[in-house]
């Protein structure tokens, strides 16, 4: 008994922020305990799956002040993400950013944290769950692109996501799925029992809106000298095809005698050797802007400024740069494949991402053709509106009740 105390102490750090209350019954409600994975919640660091957790959370636990949310991160965290006094923020180790820990925090630490707290329910939006926890899981699966491209994750990552990620989806009581696409490409790949998957979209915040004339002026002579541009955003790695962009944006500026610019947003995460000797020796280098990783209202700047977002990644589960594109009324050229047209829909054009010329012609297309343009702009909004934060999040939330009343059920 002593040594298994030790164990966990040494396991966790924890701050508690409010006292932990009975159950009690008040207008035939129960108060819940809900656990969640908050991994992602990085200051200054927040991306696809950051965001996603930042703003489900941000709305649920504002919604649900009379719930209790244990937040579960794997290092220091910032009290910006400690959203309401509804909020325990415990830290608990070690820093999972690799297989062997990720294994270690979901499997070893997790259970511990999980019985400690007495959760009702364990919310996990990044894809994991924890096996050896017998609470109620309900787990977000944003994508399978390992086993579509296997070859851009390495032989340990993809090992074990091939291993873990059908057992979670197994194990939990409920998956959420980003996409149709998403949900249909679980039951494929694994069998997936889809009366227990359910579809919630992504959204976009609200700081990604149309710019007035004078804006998009002040946005182009910040970042292209005053000219027009395509834009990019998201993080630079082999899957999000930015190889092919550059070569498709060289062809464009071979047919056009423009000054149009391409941005590209984001830092450079991983196997980007190729990229940077592309870009090292390409022609027109000086048309492309780099700025690196922005802030949200800069990112919102600067895509609400751009004339197209070019977004022709390989494989998306959802593509939450699509959205945030059209929502600033800005029209894309996306991949015809996965998810993307499920988000795009007709405020965008399509192109097959392996097709150099396909993704030139559509810029091509985009920039000759202004009728078209236009048409396609009228599109974003309507388009747009079908994804919202705010839905999004009650949809999750009630599917969190169902997953917490599924584990009463058992007990009973």
């Amino acid at each position: 008994m002593r040594a298994a105390r030790s164990t966990q102490a040494a396991l966790m750090i924890y701050v508690p922020r409010v006292p932990f209350l009975p159950y009690f019954c008040a207008s035939q409600s129960i108060i819940m305990r809900i656990a969640v994975n908050a991994r992602f919640l990085l200051k200054d660091k927040l991306e696809g799956i950051g965001w996603v957790t930042h703003e489900l959370l941000s709305r649920m636990v504002q919604a649900h002040p009379e719930h209790q949310f244990i937040f579960l991160f794997d290092r220091p965290y910032d009290e910006s993400f400690v959203f309401a006094g509804n909020v325990t923020p415990v830290v608990v180790a070690p820093q999972a950013r690799h297989p062997f820990l990720w294994y270690t925090w979901f499997e070893v630490s997790l259970p511990l944290v999980l019985r400690k707290y007495k959760a009702d329910v364990f919310f996990s939006p990044d894809g994991y769950c924890s096996l050896r926890s017998k609470v109620p899981a309900c787990m977000v699966v944003h994508d399978l692109a390992f086993e579509h491209y296997p070859r851009y994750v390495s032989k340990l990552v993809r090992n074990f996501y091939k291993h873990f990620t059908p057992r979670y989806i197994q194990h939990a009581r409920q998956v959420i799925a980003v996409s149709e696409y998403t949900k249909q490409d679980i039951i494929t790949q694994y069998g997936a029992d889809a009366g227990k998957i359910q579809v919630v979209y992504n959204g976009a915040r609200p700081e990604f809106k149309p710019l007035g004339w004078e804006e998009r002026q002040a946005v182009k002579e910040k970042y292209t000298g005053g000219h027009e541009y395509f834009v990019y955003t998201g993080a630079i790695h082999p899957r999000k095809n930015v190889l092919n962009m550059l070569k498709a944006f060289v062809k464009f500026k071979r047919w056009n005698r423009s000054n149009m610019k391409f941005v590209l947003v984001g830092r450079m995460a991983w196997q980007t050797d190729e990229i940077k000797e592309l870009l090292e020796h390409m022609p027109y280098r000086e048309d492309v802007i780099m700025p690196g990783y922005l802030n949200v209202d800069e990112l919102a700047q600067i895509i609400g400024g751009a004339y197209a977002m070019v977004y022709v990644s390989l494989f998306e589960g959802f593509g939450i740069p699509i959205l945030e594109a059209l929502q600033c009324q800005v029209p894309a050229v996306i991949s015809n494949t996965s998810s993307m047209p499920e988000v795009g829909g007709d405020a965008a054009l399509q192109c097959d991402p392996n097709d150099v010329e396909d993704i030139a012609n559509q810029m091509n297309l985009i920039f000759k053709d202004e009728m078209l343009r236009t048409k396609l702009m009228r599109q974003c909004a309507p388009q747009a509106a079908k994804f919202n934060w705010d839905e999004s999040a009650a949809k999750v939330w009630n599917i969190l009740v169902q997953t917490a009343a599924s584990g009463k059920k058992r007990k009973s």
